[in-house]
């Protein structure tokens, strides 16, 4: 009788489905059991071809060779991971395997893992489909007893194939474009360059702003201050020092009265569960990670620790069956620091399921993230992990609790024909609000008591301040708002229809937008200031430069939303594929136009003759393994970055965590692949601490704490 190999996504979760399944006989690249073999991938193991496979003529960069749009875009195993490709390969073409479950990560991109390696490894038999949102040894159970056949989510791969080849025909033929015109390397793409787009407007914004001065007039009663507003404008700002001193002389020490008195009842519902975009932005505003951060821990905590459920998902509401599994898991969080919220949960009647937690419609592939129902060993937690999981576990348990009640007072006072408005907040029933009353932003809302007035109420005016104040530009994007604009891209958008069909399609995914950032960071066009995101100057500069079509992120949107749609089976991948080439093929009409006035540094990639040094070769490229490591005055590069090599490694890449990237390290990376033991400190906290450093897929050098 034959066996089944079951292929995931990383060793790790390899491990952990071998293990549930009995199979503990170790194989190269596999666990092996009676009825099952668990293999994996070590993420992608297939590639697109590069432009030269399909013709020699396109090795050398050339205007006149563009656009390259093969007919069928062919696909190759990825030279660093091909060992692994190969045992994968051998595997499923063994006689021993009768067919094979596809237990990749249940999304867009673990299908196109499978897939694509199933292909390229020309495998033919038949495979199902394992679709899990949790790694605890219950939910693999489960999943293996309600497994689905692949042509189920055929349609999912189809999304994810154009997602792959837009991404190479809209990058390769962009890129490549804008690099010739302008003779200098520009990486432009689908995605990437619409978000860059974002915040070059914002950042216009910022630069255009021309700060005025304005003044506020404060009177201080007898227990409360109140703020003087035009009674036309509402308007509490006041344009010249002299008619603020003229108010404040006027209503200095004279007596007033109370003309209105508005007690306001207000309540706020609990928020929704966190998805994965909006548990990166908490974790930016909270703890200042950035989004790839987030992610990695997250990843680690669903992997690893088993301690929350599949993070890479967009929906932020339960399916009707979860409820017996939400009891479960409130039960096993009764531990500190959770044990008085479970406590208080689980002696409950029945828990408040409303549709605000349970909405099936509003679940594609996932569920929104929570904790999964094992009794989570939060000693285990590092620091930051605990940081993640904690505001897993609050936000999870208070969507049951009841609103947050409060009563906003606001006291309209005449003084002389003038007027001032007071506001004040009583709280009536925290609720959900407990989870949270400890935080520093909840405390500030809790105003101070106002003194009880009525109607008519005589009042006078102790004494008066006048408050010089400037009106303040834009804010710059941090990963927190960036990552809401990327979400919302439909409110960029002009046209009132097109908006509202935006909705559900942003600038790139929820799995994807954290990359998009730190790809945006590593090719040079933003910086991280502080806790702000910056466009550089390269940045702006290619903004100004690409038609609106390839940054706006209507268009992106529109793509985005496409892609669902062909996920969903509701558009055809062929109709799609047909609107990219068009695309592109208009780009390449656009980059004709040349902008003269706009120039890019050469980054010190040429020379003239007279002037040439020697050039120091650091070490053989990573990532093309043809070219040679040069060095110029910011950043490490690939000698053929022409034809096409992205190594590209900034020398303050680390400036945050207190490592230099310098001629040494580059060499001893390139040489070594990994360096662990490199002295650094916390980008927040500025602690010392240990870092294992290694070069990641586009050239940089990336650190993680050891």
């Amino acid at each position: 009788m034959g066996k089944v190999l079951v292929v995931s996504e990383k060793p790790s979760v390899g491990r952990d489905i071998a293990r549930v399944l009995n199979c503990k006989t170790r194989g190269e690249g596999c666990l092996i059991g009676n009825k099952y073999i668990v293999a994996w991938a070590v993420g992608h193991l297939v590639t697109l071809w590069e432009p030269e496979e399909y013709n020699p003529i396109y090795k050398k960069w050339r205007f006149d060779t563009l656009p390259m749009i093969p007919k069928v875009m062919k696909i190759k195993p990825i030279d660093s991971t091909k060992k692994q490709f190969n045992i994968l390969k051998k595997l499923m073409n063994s006689d021993e395997i009768t067919s094979l479950i596809c237990a990749t990560d249940a999304g867009r991109e673990g299908e196109l893992i499978f897939r694509y390696t199933y292909e390229a490894a020309g495998c033919n038999k038949p495979f199902n489909r394992l679709w899990i949102s949790s790694m605890t040894d219950e939910a693999i159970k489960e999943g293996f007893e309600s497994i689905k056949p692949g042509v189920e989510y055929d349609n999912l791969y189809y999304s994810a194939k154009c997602r792959s080849e837009a991404d190479w025909l809209v990058g390769m033929n962009a890129s490549r474009a804008y690099t010739l015109k302008y003779n200098v390397l520009l990486s432009v793409g689908r995605v990437q360059t619409p978000t860059l787009a974002i915040m070059t407007e914002r950042q216009k914004e910022i630069d255009n702003f021309n700060p005025k001065d304005y003044w506020e007039v404060i009177a201080k009663f007898d227990g409360f201050k109140g703020t003087w507003f035009d009674k036309e404008t509402n308007e509490t700002k006041i344009m010249s020092m002299k008619k603020a001193q003229e108010i404040s002389d006027k209503v200095n020490k004279k007596t007033g009265k109370v003309i209105k008195v508005e007690n306001n009842k207000k309540k706020q519902v609990p928020p929704l569960l966190y998805d994965l975009t909006e548990l990166q932005r908490d974790c930016n505003k909270k703890f200042g990670f950035s989004a790839q951060k987030t992610l990695d821990i997250i990843q680690n905590l669903y992997e690893k620790r088993k301690m929350v459920t599949y993070p890479r998902t967009d929906s932020r509401y339960l399916s009707h069956d979860m409820p017996d599994k939400v009891k479960s898991t409130i039960a096993k969080l009764n531990i500190e620091p959770y044990r008085e919220f479970s406590k208080n949960l689980l002696s409950m009647k029945k828990l408040p399921f409303t549709k605000r937690i349970i909405d099936d419609s509003k679940v594609t592939d996932h569920h929104a993230i929570i904790p999964t129902d094992v009794r989570p060993n939060i000693s285990s937690l590092t620091k930051d992990e605990f940081k993640a999981y904690d505001l897993i576990v609050k936000r999870f348990m208070c969507v049951f609790y009841p609103n947050y009640e409060y009563t906003i007072t606001k006291i309209t006072t005449e003084v002389c024909e003038e007027h001032f408005l007071t506001r004040g907040k009583t709280i009536l029933k925290l609720g959900w609000m407990e989870f949270y009353k400890d935080d520093s932003k909840s405390k500030k809302n809790d105003d101070d008591e106002l003194p009880k007035l009525k109607k008519n109420d005589d009042v006078e005016v102790k004494e008066t301040e006048i408050q010089q104040k400037k009106t303040k530009p834009p804010s710059a994007y941090n990963e927190a708002s960036l990552l809401s604009a990327m979400e919302n891209a439909g409110r960029f958008v002009e046209d009132e229809e097109l908006r509202e069909q935006l909705k559900e399609g942003g600038i790139g995914t929820p799995a994807t937008r954290a990359a998009i950032i730190e790809r945006l960071i590593s090719v040079g066009y933003i910086k991280r200031k502080g806790k702000t995101l910056q466009p550089t100057d390269k940045g702006m500069k290619l903004i100004e430069i690409v038609p609106p079509e390839l940054k706006s992120p209507e268009t992106t949107g529109r793509w985005e939303k496409g892609l669902t749609s062909i996920a969903r089976g509701k558009m055809a991948s062929e109709r799609f594929m047909q609107s990219i080439q068009r695309y592109v093929r208009y780009i390449i009409q656009e980059s004709a136009k040349v902008n003269r006035s706009i120039v890019f540094e050469d980054n010190g990639q040429k020379k003239s003759p007279r002037n040439k040094k020697p050039v120091e070769v650091l070490g053989k490229c990573p990532l093309c393994k043809n070219g040679d490591i040069l060095e110029n005055s910011k950043a490490f590069y690939c000698s053929n970055w022409k034809a096409g090599c992205k190594f590209t490694s900034w020398k303050n890449a680390l400036a945050s965590y207190g490592i230099e990237v310098n001629k040494e390290l580059i060499k001893a990376l390139l040489k070594e692949g990994t360096l662990s033991n490199v002295f650094g400190m916390k980008p927040n906290t500025k602690e010392k601490t240990v870092y294992t450093l290694k070069i990641n897929k586009y050239g940089a050098v990336i650190a993680k704490e050891q």
